[in-house]
C-alpha cells in the first residue's frame, strides 16, 4: 500500500508565549501544497527500512515513520511486520513539515493496511505523540494551529486557482537559532481577521522568525524580495525556513537563482 505525503506552508506565524515546558506557543495557519514524498508499506515476515531521494540524515531510530509504526505495535500488539519504503522529495529542515507529514501519513497508512478503522480523533492523538505538526497532516486541510501546533480549528480558506512558487536555498536553520532571536508576544490583530482580506497580507500576515533569520542569513531575505518583483500578491519564509514561497495570480516571469536551490512551482 503506498501513499503520498505532501508538504505545507504557513500562512502568518506568529510566537505567542513560552511554555514551562521548554515549548513555545505558536500561532499560525498552516496550508497543504502540493509537493509529495512517497510512502509504501508491505506486509513481510520481517520488518525492514529502505529510503531514496534525497539522503535522510540522523538514526533511523529517530525516524517518525518509525516511530509512528512503534507506537501502532504498542496499543496493538500481534500486528504484523512491515517492509516500509520512503522516497524522500520534500527538502528537510526547511519548514515544510516533510517529517511530520511522513509520520503522519504512517499512521493513515497503517490504519488503513491493518484494518484499524480508527478515526481522525484517535490518529490525531497519535500524531501529537510523534510531534507538534504532526496532527495537522491527519485531516491534511488548511487550520488554525495553536498551542504548540497541535490544537486546531478548521478555517474556510482556498488558495485555488493562485500559483505557487516554492524555493529553498538549502540553508539549515535549527530551531535553537529559530527561536532564539524571537521575543514572545501576542500579535496586535487576529489572525482569522487578516486571513479573511488577502489585501492586508502583505502588510500585516508576519512570520516572526524572519527578522532574526534574514539578518543571520540575508539570501533567505533576497528571496521573498525576489517574489515580490516579480509580482507575487504574497511572500513569506514557511515555518522557521528556510524555504520562501510566494503566491501569484499567474504564472511569473522566471527568476535568476543558483542552480543548486530547490525549486518548486505549480497551479494550486
Amino acid at each position: 500500500m503506498i501513499s503520498f505525503p505532501n508538504a505545507k506552508i504557513n500562512l502568518g506565524l506568529h510566537i505567542t508565549s513560552k511554555r514551562k515546558d521548554g515549548y513555545h506557543e505558536i500561532e499560525t495557519c498552516m496550508v497543504p501544497i502540493p509537493l509529495y514524498d512517497a510512502l509504501e508499506m508491505i506486509i513481510d515476515k520481517k520488518s525492514s527500512w529502505t529510503s531514496s531521494g534525497l539522503a535522510i540524515p540522523g538514526d533511523p531510530k529517530d525516524n517518525l515513520i518509525l516511530k509512528a509504526e512503534k507506537l501502532m505495535k504498542k496499543d496493538f500488539q500481534g500486528l504484523p511486520n512491515l517492509n516500509i519504503h520512503l522516497h524522500k522529495n520534500i527538502p528537510m529542515g526547511a519548514g515544510l513539515g516533510g517529517g511530520s507529514a511522513d509520520g503522519a501519513f504512517a499512521l493513515k497508512l497503517m490504519n488503513n493496511l491493518f484494518d484499524l478503522h480508527l478515526d481522525d480523533f484517535f490518529l490525531e492523538e497519535y500524531a501529537a505523540e510523534l510531534g507538534s505538526d504532526c496532527p495537522f497532516f491527519i485531516e491534511n486541510t488548511p487550520k488554525i494551529a495553536r498551542g504548540r501546533g497541535e490544537i486546531l480549528e478548521p478555517i474556510d480558506l482556498s488558495l485555488k486557482g493562485s500559483y505557487l512558487v516554492l524555493i529553498n536555498p538549502g540553508i539549515h536553520v535549527g530551531t535553537k537559532e529559530a527561536y532564539s532571536g524571537v521575543t514572545p508576544a501576542l500579535p496586535k490583530v487576529k489572525l482569522e481577521e487578516v486571513l479573511a482580506d488577502r489585501s492586508r497580507w502583505k502588510a500585516e500576515l508576519v512570520n516572526d522568525f524572519e527578522p532574526s533569520i534574514f539578518k543571520n542569513h540575508p539570501e533567505i531575505a533576497e528571496i521573498k524580495q525576489k517574489m515580490y518583483s516579480a509580482g507575487a500578491y504574497y511572500a513569506a519564509m514557511s515555518g522557521s525556513g528556510s524555504s520562501v514561497f510566494g503566491l501569484f495570480e499567474e504564472k511569473p516571469e522566471w527568476m535568476e537563482l543558483p542552480e543548486s536551490y530547490f525549486v518548486f512551482e505549480d497551479k494550486l
